[in-house]
């Protein structure tokens, strides 16, 4: 073996282990993300990547005839292409630009990969790229044409990294350097012809995406569920106050001679509120919203069995089908009304709205409470502990966003966001 073959059969053989080692371990994992899904199919492909082109350096000095050589290399030609593409599609999970955005250059991104794809088809006719002449591989003028998509896409990918403000430092950097060190490696290539340097360069291209974004955020994941655990329990203590059950007991117990099965009734919208609030402890999971929406009820029954008319809720619910952190909505609706509407002697009125756009579904809490100042209150401060843990886990469980506004004597809107 000359010196060439060893180091391509190297880059190969130590490419296939390391990838595989991450395959054994993203398979072990037992609920997978989306991204970890799009990194599984990325990696597999890779492998199987490095395994035939192994295979071919192994046995070309074997397999020399010109149909054999055309057929390899216009295989290899596609194969990196589809490495890109998929690349693609794991970058993807991780840019959040809007729905219209992402589905645009979703397009473009299959459109030009099936151009390319078709035009190392057409190769095979036209040697536009390279031919063969006596079962030697042989570069056309326009070769560095052939990878036009993997410059185009790749550069692509760079541009919305830089623009891309969802993104932290590590993300930016990983994704940066896949973009930039495989067209070094290929220009590169076509000036030291026969070795494998784009190989070699993908390889610790690949590296840094597992390490800056795959390990990164699994050691996140585990440091946010810990916060969520915190989390879940600080908000079942600030919606289960004494003075609350206190009330909420006196009331039942008024209630029993006056009205029994109003009484049961009410027992029993007492024990399912207290079940779901304590379930929250340790429930890191999201729940649906219908879920939410009948602790919802539950809350606004016993509230409007203490305070009659006092508490009126309008529910106009458009859209139901999607998930949300337990106990996220319904310490919003019970903030509008102890805060807000209660606030008031003859009451008022909490509006819950849901709806969609492309982008996300919608939950509104709407009150014509008291409201506030919105620029006399510090929101995050310790005395709204409530609000600042909903937001959080909103924010780590769904990356959606919440939004409040309020004016004095007007009321307090909020708005929150799951995007799709």
């Amino acid at each position: 073996m000359n010196s060439k073959v060893v180091f391509n059969a190297a880059v190969c053989i130590l490419g296939i282990l390391i990838i595989f080692i991450h395959v054994v371990n993203i398979i072990l994992k037992k609920d997978k993300r989306k991204d970890e899904k799009a990194l599984l199919a990325f990696f597999v492909f890779t492998m199987f990547h490095l395994a035939l082109y192994l295979t071919f350096i192994l046995i070309k000095e074997k397999y020399t005839s010109n149909n054999y050589i055309i057929t390899f290399y216009t295989i290899f030609y596609i194969m990196n292409n589809l490495e890109v593409f998929l690349f693609y599609q794991y970058f993807s999970c991780y840019s959040n630009f809007e729905k219209k955005i992402k589905d645009t250059f979703n397009i473009i991104n299959v459109a030009i990969f099936l151009i390319f794809v078709i035009s190392d088809i057409v190769n095979i006719f036209a040697h536009m790229y390279f031919t063969a002449v006596d079962g030697i591989y042989t570069r056309s003028d326009f070769m560095i044409l052939s990878q036009g998509y993997q410059f185009v896409m790749l550069a692509i990918v760079f541009i919305l990294v830089l623009i891309n403000k969802g993104l932290n430092f590590r993300e930016k950097i990983a994704f940066s350097l896949y973009c930039i060190l495989p067209i070094i490696s290929i220009i590169a290539q076509n000036i030291f012809q026969g070795y494998a340097i784009a190989y070699a360069t993908l390889l610790v291209a690949i590296e840094i995406l597992f390490l800056f974004l795959n390990v990164e955020k699994n050691i996140k994941i585990r440091e946010d569920e810990e916060k969520l655990k915190d989390a879940h329990i600080k908000i079942m203590v600030s919606q289960i106050q004494p003075h609350f059950v206190y009330n909420t007991l006196s009331s039942i117990s008024t209630l029993i001679p006056i009205d029994p099965e109003k009484a049961q009734k009410a027992l029993d919208d007492f024990s399912n509120y207290l079940r779901m609030n304590f379930s929250t402890l340790t429930e890191t999971k999201l729940v649906s919203f219908e879920d939410e929406l009948k602790h919802i009820r539950t809350y606004v029954n016993l509230e409007q069995m203490r305070f009659k008319e006092r508490v009126q809720v309008i529910y106009d619910i458009k859209v139901s089908s999607f998930s949300v952190p337990p106990l996220s909505i319904q310490p919003l609706v019970e903030n509008a009304i102890k805060h807000g509407i209660l606030k008031r002697i003859e009451g008022g009125v909490v509006e819950l709205n849901t709806y969609e756009d492309d982008n996300a579904y919608i939950v509104e809490v709407i009150d014509n409470g008291i409201g506030f100042d919105m620029n006399e209150v510090d929101l995050k401060s310790n005395k709204h502990i409530g609000l600042n843990n909903v937001r959080h886990r909103i924010l780590t469980m769904t990356h959606g966003e919440i939004t409040l506004n309020s004016e004095v004597n007007k009321g307090t809107k909020v708005v929150v966001k799951f995007f799709k």
